[in-house]
């Protein structure tokens, strides 16, 4: 009996188990996967928890009801990874021998990164909103914050979601203005990027849509430090942003176990062919998702494209087969603009977001760079596809690789 070992039951590690649960025979292969946690938590919820959009019943469930039977799910700290002996070495200890190891613990903030940003002012006028506790503490501040200066920050790229914190400043904007106190709100949105994407025709879409709402844009920001004492933060050139209620997205790395493995760079993602996700350090090890440095965002989007490729790779691949297709980096992301509309984004590796329609020409139904009702409704209508196709590893009627059809080309 051969064994197939997943680290991580978030959304790549749990489509993998479930995918490959139907395509593996029982008799021949055992699938296990790992994770410290009990609870599966629908990470993209948390962006509407601080404005009362979701509690958080309506975004969590036991893992274990979202495995495919036939899979084990083992609740353990990682401590680990072997791959001189191809085991995994658990907290207290256990060794977890594997044929093949999926690595798929994702990305985490980490505010103690930054000094003084998890100090005094850590959930008193410093607030996080990655995290379900940290969006519901954020949430209990906003419905009592008679209003002042709101900075907006992201610390360093790369990020889950990167698109989410533009959508938090965009919903905040509507938020006040629904509470008749946005003339009593400032809002900075703080980037260590130049613009306020990554690519240039979604930076300058995007950019216009914050200057319209009167929204200051601080750009090429690194941050140093959080002041707590004096309330603001620091960049590295000297530069000071005060704050009366900061909205931070923190460092974010991948599992701690990764760098004691010798397996991950310096933010602890583990280096991968961005094609096929086989690691740099051996052959048995394949890393998914937001674990993986793959040069693309860390988006449930992308989980999803990635695992459609790497279940058919994958079998070709133990069967000593060469991997017959390569990923492209594929991802889409619902950006909330506030007031019921959004926009929708498709990228790859090589081809910038573009206007157009999607993943239809001409019918859509949703419109690529423009703001819309469809695409707000296609946002929320996501967390039900999530819970009932996508981790279950249902077949979806959308190409995991990019296509142009649609897509109209612009200039920046």
């Amino acid at each position: 009996m051969k064994r197939l070992v997943v680290l991580g039951a978030g959304t790549a590690g749990t489509m993998v188990v479930n995918k490959l649960r139907r395509a593996l025979p029982e008799d021949e292969w055992a699938i296990t996967v790992v994770d410290q946690d009990h609870v599966h938590r629908y990470q993209p919820g948390y962006l509407f928890l601080p404005f009362g959009g979701y509690q958080p019943s309506q975004i969590t469930k036991p893992m274990t009801e979202l495995l495919t039977p036939g899979v084990e799910k083992i609740t353990a700290e990682i401590e680990r990874v072997d791959v001189d002996s191809d085991e995994v070495v658990l907290g207290e200890g256990t060794r977890l021998a594997y044929d093949q190891l999926v690595i798929a613990t994702g990305t985490t903030p980490r505010p103690d990164q930054t000094p003084g940003m998890d100090g005094a002012e850590w959930r008193n006028s410093v607030f996080d909103f990655y995290t379900l506790d940290g969006a519901e503490a954020l949430g209990e501040k906003l419905r009592s914050w008679d209003g002042g200066r709101l900075v907006v920050h992201i610390t360093e790229m790369p990020i889950k979601c990167p698109v989410a914190p533009l959508e938090f400043t965009f919903l905040a904007d509507s938020y006040f203005k629904d509470r008749a106190m946005r003339d009593r709100v400032e809002i900075v949105y703080v980037t260590p990027l130049d613009g306020a994407f990554t690519k240039p025709v979604a930076s300058k879409m995007l950019g216009g849509m914050l200057e319209d709402r009167k929204i200051q844009v601080e750009t090429d920001f690194y941050i140093q430090e959080v002041d707590n004492e004096l309330r603001c933060i620091v960049s590295y050139d000297e530069r000071e942003i005060p704050f009366d209620l900061l909205v931070t997205v923190p460092l974010n790395m991948g599992a701690d176990y990764v760098a004691r493995s010798g397996i991950g760079n310096e933010l602890n993602y583990v280096p991968v062919d961005p094609g096929t996700f086989l690691s740099k350090v051996s052959d048995k090890v394949f890393a998914i998702g937001d674990a993986a440095d793959l040069p693309t965002s860390k988006a449930g989007s992308v989980a999803h494209f990635a695992v459609e490729v790497f279940v058919e790779n994958f079998l070709h691949h133990i069967r000593g087969e060469q991997m017959p297709q390569r990923f492209d980096g594929h991802a889409n992301c619902f950006v909330e603009s506030g007031d019921g509309k959004a926009l929708l984004i498709d990228f790859n590796y090589d081809v910038q977001p573009l206007p157009g329609k999607y993943p239809l020409p001409v019918v859509g139904p949703f419109s690529l760079l423009q703001e819309t009702e469809v695409n707000h409704f296609g946002k929320l209508a996501f967390k039900w596809i999530y819970w009932h196709a996508l981790l279950p590893g249902r077949e979806l009627p959308l190409p995991a690789l990019m296509s142009m059809l649609g897509k109209e080309e612009v200039e920046a």
